[in-house]
């Protein structure tokens, strides 16, 4: 997983080795939770583009609450915070198929959506603040550099892995039983494994409430442009998942196997999940800045691909290639945003990212599915080449934001 054997034995030891599959699991309620509503509702109303909205509004609710959730956290401390989120994301999660199956309208139904984002809890973004505190303490400093990006690695990979596992789900579940049992089974997951996360002992270990009381940087710092690039990449990111889920969608509802959209959609996890894992062997020289470049404009070229299909075959062949861009992008995203990290906002920084994953293929849901109604679904494949050039444009802003660095100064990562 690691370049560095003993390094990476150390940040396990200091982990546990049941932190990484439970870590694992207690990201899947965050993967299922906006195609879980999107397939619940088009499900039980029949309308794309109201299934769209609800996961838009989840999204919304993300984006509103996320980065006060990584902020509360950086200050009180991951524990405070995850279980009483937890707790109330499980129960609006279990009460949401009550409600879609009922007479209940559709702006009630849009604001429960705003509530289950808003308590949605970001497992991954607490996850990496865990890893990265650890390294801190335990890792040589000689060594910390290795060990974060083979840490991002491992954590992008597990992200792609679950925003594909997620889909997958629900798409199984929805197929061979109901709908309904995707986001029954979100809320269970939720209420075990999130708690079970947030009272695990790496829960003490939060650098933010340690730094806050000497030197936390001010908030502003989370606006300097270097930074801000990486997040509108991760928005970009976002925008891709739900254009792609819901323009897909569209398209094998239109012969009536919507509902298979899911498993179709996890063909991308395949290279995604590799080439997340495999970058942590990427020589040094190849920096992450160019990695990000080079595997955007993959995803864009094959985005391409993807709006030209229209057939099943062709969009699977399509479907394979964009996952060989995602996984290293998402990679060189989260370890530039480490790196860029103001002291003291590491939950912050990495619970914006991943509000902006959300709040993107949130958002884009909602678009895309407007545009399979009125236009086609031949227009809204696309969707994802938009999002995809977004990401590519956001890498050249970025370029052009750290022109004299390849690397910017790991300021959470080492303190002085």
């Amino acid at each position: 997983m690691f370049h560095t054997r003993s390094s990476s034995y150390e940040l396990i030891r200091h982990a546990g080795f049941s932190y990484f599959p439970l870590a694992f699991i207690a990201r899947l309620p965050f993967a299922m939770m906006t195609v879980g509503v999107l397939t619940l509702v088009v499900a039980e109303r029949g309308s794309v583009t109201l299934g769209g909205l609800n996961s838009a509004a989840a999204g919304i609710g993300t984006a509103l609450a996320g980065p006060l959730l990584g902020a509360a956290a950086d200050r009180l401390g991951q524990r405070r915070v995850l279980v009483p989120v937890g707790l109330v994301n499980a129960t609006l999660l279990a009460a949401f198929p009550f409600v879609v199956a009922s007479t209940t309208p559709a702006l009630a139904l849009l604001a429960m959506s705003v509530l289950i984002g808003a308590s949605a809890p970001q497992i991954a973004p607490m996850s990496r603040t865990r890893l990265v505190a650890i390294i801190k303490r335990s890792v040589q400093r000689n060594q910390r550099e290795r060990v974060l990006n083979g840490t991002m690695a491992y954590e992008s990979a597990a992200d792609e892995t679950v925003f594909i596992v997620g889909p997958f789900l629900v798409g199984l579940l929805a197929t061979a039983i109901a709908p309904w049992l995707a986001i029954a089974g979100a809320s269970a997951l939720t209420f075990v494994f999130v708690t079970w996360f947030a009272l695990h002992p790496t829960g003490r270990l939060h650098p933010g409430a340690q730094d806050a009381r000497h030197e936390q940087a001010p908030a502003r710092e989370l606006a300097r442009l270097p930074l801000v690039t990486v997040v509108a990449g991760t928005l970009g990111i976002g925008f891709f998942f739900g254009a792609t889920l819901t323009s897909l969608t569209g398209f094998l509802a239109a012969d009536g196997s919507g509902d298979r959209a899911g498993l179709l959609y996890g063909v991308m996890g395949i290279g995604s999940a590799a080439l997340a894992l495999g970058s942590a062997a990427f020589p040094e020289r190849f920096s992450l800045r160019a990695r990000w470049l080079v595997f955007g404009s993959l995803m864009l070229a094959a985005a391409i691909a993807y709006a030209t299909a229209r057939s099943e075959l062709t969009l699977i062949v399509a479907l394979a290639v964009l996952g060989c861009g995602i996984g290293p992008t998402l990679v060189s995203q989260y370890s530039l945003a480490a790196q860029l990290s103001p002291l003291g906002r590491s939950a912050t920084t990495m619970t914006l990212l991943g509000s902006a994953v959300v709040v993107g293929q949130a958002v884009s849901s909602a678009v895309t599915g407007v545009v399979v109604d009125r236009l086609g679904a031949g227009t809204a494949l696309a969707l994802p080449a938009v999002a995809a050039a977004i990401v590519v444009a956001a890498a050249l802003a970025h370029i052009a934001a750290t022109p004299h660095v390849d690397r910017q100064p790991e300021r959470e990562l080492v303190p002085a």
